[in-house]
């Protein structure tokens, strides 16, 4: 049975979220659910929440009057670190009173159901019931009340109880959160985005394991039109949503592809553009205080990603390259961005900085000591110098009233 379209309010109506990675984190764990309230709070801001608080391995959400249930539950299922979430009612704390709360609703609701099943989880270990004898209790109640059978297998409807210290809450429902761990609490790391499939997914895998992600996109205008940076900005403002605030860098680069162009055979030319990439991403991550750079690279996808030519290309920089689809292929990679919705926007037609003054075939198996030597042809400080000063930064924030 699903609720999905109700609304949530203040008279004993709430939202229980459950976390699970989180749970894990032992002495850690009391700044891991403080970030995760933290973020629940902004994800919400504008929706008129009460308050957000833990509540014995789980968190509360309260609210001050009618709110959407689907959009709650859309912001929800993008805040990292929920396994997963319910629309759930505060009762008081006695089994009686929870039996006739949730037969209440029931009626209130005209919920049809032939089957049903109870699923108790007890915080409070002092509370004088088990959970499989809430289970049981429940359970002859509400069959005593109705026409269902119980069906612990395959119900029609499953009755959620949650027992805590002077209170419990039911549901009738579990949506799924991102799981992963609260984004933030990892630090700063700074994504190479290009506007294409696969840097996108790269950085919503960082930021499921709790980094905040600041961009960095490599443009050639004016030798190329500014498709490719409305796009990015596009992106930036999908991923937003799982961070809440986000910075992008546009680096103006068509002019530094175009000096490597007229000095280096085209062979060499990716290797060297990649390289000049990575060193003008550090110069802005250490700016910004972020310990690593990411990618969206794939083992032999393209040129300047085979094994030789990317020991090559990070020889640049000292910082660590984060790359975390390195194993997947297209179509895995495909999937999730759709799964994440950034497919479509990364597929629309663009004139990327990639598509200028690009050999027709690159080297695949570069050196260092070779790279270093095609390098002293080229002024790197010079190039790197007009980057930094033509820095344009845009700033996102979610919800945008925030």
């Amino acid at each position: 049975m699903e609720l999905k379209n109700e609304n949530l309010n203040s008279d004993g109506k709430c939202v229980i979220a459950h976390y699970h990675e989180v749970a894990l984190k032992k002495g850690n764990r009391p700044r891991f659910v403080s970030r995760l309230v933290d973020n629940i709070k902004v994800s919400l801001s504008d929706l008129g929440i009460r308050d957000v608080k833990a509540l014995m391995g789980r968190i509360g959400i309260f609210f001050n009057g009618t709110v959407s249930m689907e959009e709650v539950k859309q912001r929800l299922e993008k805040v990292f670190g929920i396994a997963y979430f319910s629309p759930a009612y505060r009762t008081s704390h006695s089994i009686e009173g929870t039996e006739k709360a949730i037969l209440k609703m029931l009626k209130a609701k005209k919920m049809d159901f032939k089957s049903f099943a109870v699923k108790t989880k007890r915080g409070f270990k002092g509370f004088p019931l088990t959970s499989p004898e809430i289970n049981a209790r429940v359970g002859a109640y509400i069959k005593e009340h109705t026409s269902a059978k119980v069906d612990l297998k395959n119900p029609e409807l499953s009755i959620f109880i949650e027992v805590i210290p002077k209170e419990i809450f039911f549901s009738f429902e579990r949506f799924r959160g991102a799981s992963g761990i609260p984004a933030g609490i990892s630090g700063n790391v700074c994504c190479l985005i290009s506007g294409g499939i696969d840097s996108p997914v790269a950085a919503y895998r960082l930021m499921k394991r709790g980094c905040s992600v600041i961009f960095i996109h490599f443009h050639s205008y004016p030798y190329l039109d500014k498709t490719a940076q409305d796009k990015v900005m596009e992106l930036v403002k999908n991923l937003n949503a799982y961070q809440f605030s986000s910075k992008l860098y546009l680096v103006p680069f068509g002019e530094i592809q175009r000096e490597i162009s007229v000095t280096v055979e085209p062979a060499y030319r990716v290797v060297l553009y990649r390289r000049m990439m990575l060193r003008i991403a550090r110069e802005i991550a250490l700016k910004e205080g972020a310990r690593a750079l990411i990618t969206g690279e794939s083992l032999g996808q393209v040129a300047s990603q085979t094994l030789d030519n990317m020991t090559t290309i990070e020889s640049a920089v000292s910082m660590p390259i984060l790359r975390p689809l390195i194993g997947m292929d297209k179509d895995e990679i495909i999937e999730e961005a759709k799964r994440i919705k950034t497919f479509d926007t990364s597929i629309m037609p663009d004139q990327d900085c990639c598509q200028l003054f690009v050999p027709k075939h690159p080297s695949t198996r570069t050196k260092v000591r070779e790279i270093e030597f095609k390098e002293r042809s080229i002024d790197i400080d010079e190039m790197m110098k007009k980057a930094l000063d033509g820095l344009e930064e845009k700033r996102f924030f979610y919800p945008k009233t925030s």
